[in-house]
Parts: structure tokens; sequence; C-alpha cells
């Protein structure tokens, strides 16, 4: 006999969810999120996540109600473990007797033994083996191919979660805007008018030469009256810096010491973005922002935002598709497609 999914036979009045991961993948996580509250409404839902995923629950309040900030394991790379901090985390989050823990961190191999440390009378997440669902425990087959949130949505759809939509967001905060403005960086700055472009990522191997960045934004300039804003954090100032030394146009610099909620309202009012495979490139599939985003070395299938049209994702490892990348600019600044010769052999990916 088939089971019911397993949020439709247990009372679940909590639930914690594991994801220690940055930004651009917690944001991949959204429609998993959404799904869950719609399936759970009245459920308190706390998130384990990197300290700096504070901001990211705040931000998604309508999904998320509790952060629990996760000490690190050795086998994760994304942070440092802090071993002192360990034996009280995980007696903290079984004090709290959550109903349900779902692990949304990836395929189980270390996070399912991570969350099976949380004390949850219920565990569901993905796993290397065959599928195992028993009155308390559901783990699905990890999925090797699909985009990321789809993946996610596949675990919470077998729990019985519906899929409210595959989109992702990024709600801007009343405290962005005010950050953005007392930041001066927009000042000038007319919604529509201007491009950012994102020569910086989390890791820099990964990065298009400032000099292509600088020839593409030189062109989209000259051909479009468009300003150019540089964006990044304070760190990339240098790379930001690069990249308007090789422009013959004037460029913003705004790569400068504001947080990404700041740095997303500005790129809110922005015509285009041009950047590499990293965060912000979910942050643009969030706001709704046209994006051409430069793969060089993930793999683009799992990590391109799903709307392909609007997100126009260039594999170009060797940095030599600067013509490619300037036909997708125009197409997404002007709305008129590329002819079938062109685009031949160019879909889904460019």
């Amino acid at each position: 006999m088939l089971r019911r999914p397993l949020l439709h036979r247990l009372p679940v009045q909590s639930v914690v969810v594991f994801r220690a991961l940055h930004l651009g993948d917690m944001l991949c996580a959204v429609p998993a999120l959404r799904a869950l509250r719609t399936a759970l409404p009245k459920a308190r839902i706390a998130l384990v996540g990197l300290p700096c995923a504070a901001q990211f629950v705040h931000r998604f309040s309508a999904y998320l109600d509790e952060f629990l900030p996760f000490p690190g394991h050795p086998l994760l790379p994304e942070q440092t473990v802090h071993h002192d901090d360990l034996p009280p985390f995980y007696a903290t989050v079984c004090a709290r007797e959550f109903t349900l823990a779902v692990q949304l961190h990836g395929s189980g191999d270390i996070a399912n033994h991570i969350v099976s440390g949380f004390g949850a009378t219920a565990m569901a997440g993905h796993s290397r083996g065959k599928p195992l669902t028993t009155e308390k425990t559901v783990l699905v087959p990890y999925p090797e191919t699909g985009a990321e949130p789809e993946r996610l949505l596949h675990l919470v759809g077998q729990l019985g979660a519906p899929v409210a939509g595959t989109h992702l967001e990024f709600p801007i905060l009343r405290e962005d805007e005010d950050e953005l403005a007392a930041s001066g960086l927009a000042e000038g700055l007319e919604p529509g008018t201007y491009i950012c472009v994102h020569p910086g990522a989390r890791q820099r191997d990964t990065c298009w030469p400032p000099e292509r960045f600088a020839r593409v934004a030189d062109r989209l300039a000259d051909e479009f009256g468009m300003r150019i804003v540089l964006t990044g954090s304070a760190d990339e100032a240098p790379l930001a810096q690069a990249v308007a030394d090789r422009m013959h146009a004037p460029a913003i610099i705004a790569a400068a010491p504001i947080s990404i909620g700041a740095m997303a309202a500005l790129m809110s009012r922005a015509r285009l973005l041009v950047c590499n495979d990293t965060g912000v490139s979910h942050i643009a599939a969030g706001l709704g922002l046209n994006s051409v985003v430069i793969f060089s070395k993930a793999d683009i299938a799992r990590w391109a935002p799903l709307d392909r049209l609007r997100h126009r994702c260039i594999w170009d490892p060797g940095a030599e598709r600067a013509t490619v990348v300037l036909q997708h600019a125009r197409t997404l600044l002007t709305g008129a497609e590329p002819s079938r010769q062109r685009a031949a052999g160019m879909w889904p990916y460019w």
C-alpha cells in the first residue's frame, strides 16, 4: 500500500530546515520554502544556516520565522568549524522538539547525518541511496540533473507540499532603500537609464577578465546611451576599478561597503545586469531584472536561472565570446531576438 505523503499524515507544528550555504544558493531554495509555507501556513519554520543567513531569514519572513546559526562541520567547506559551539547548538535544536527536520542542503552524504542530530520527530531529505519511506522518515533519491530550484522543489513535493511557483524572489525592504539613499551611490541615476556590470564573484578564478567587461560596457554605453554602474562589495572595488580603467566611457563605481539589500535596490532600477555566475545572478532573477550571465566552471544546467529568455547564460571558460555576450545584451535591451542563423545551436544556452 502506498503511504500518503508525510505532510498529509503527520500533524506538523514546527519545522527546522537545514541549508548552510551562501546567498545565491539560498535564493534557489525560495520556491521550496514557499511551497512549505503554503502547505504549512500555521507551522513555525526555522532555518539552520550560515551566520550570514540571518539577513536572509529577515528578508523572507513570509516563509521563515526563526534563524539558528550553524557552527559548521569539518566536511562542509562553507565556513570554519566552531567546535566549542557544536554541543550547545545541538542541545538547543533538540530542546526545541521540532516536528519535522528537512535537509535542503544537498545530496545528503554529509547533511543527513547533521540533520538526524536535530532530534525532530520526523526527518526528510535527499540521499544517494534507494528511496526510503517510513512513518517518520522520507529519503528521496537525489536528482543528478535539473536546475537547483527544481531539485529542491522535487523533495518538498514528495512530502506533499504543493508547488507555489518556481520563480525566485528578492524583496526590497524600506531599510534597503534608505541605506542606498544614504550612500549617495544612486544620486543622479534615473530608473531605466543605466546598466549594472558586476565583474566579481566569490571565487575569483571564475571571473571574466576586466578587459572583456570593459569592452562590453563601452559598446553598450555607446550604442544605447546608457550609463554604466560597476557593482560589487567593498572588497571588489579594485576589480571594479580595473574595469573602469579599461573603459573609454565614464563609469560609476558602486563597489562599496553597502549591504546586499542596498545593492539589490540599486540593481532593481537598472535596465540590464551583466555578471559572472555568482549570487547576483539569482538576485537578478528574484528582481525580474534582465541579465547576461557568463559561466566558466559551474554546472550551467544546474545554476542558470530558469527563465532563459530574460536571463541569457553564456558558457565562456576561455573568455573568447564577448561578441556573443554583446549580442544577447542587445537582445534584452531592444527586445529583438537574434536571427535564426545566429541563434542556431545556441538554445537553451549560448
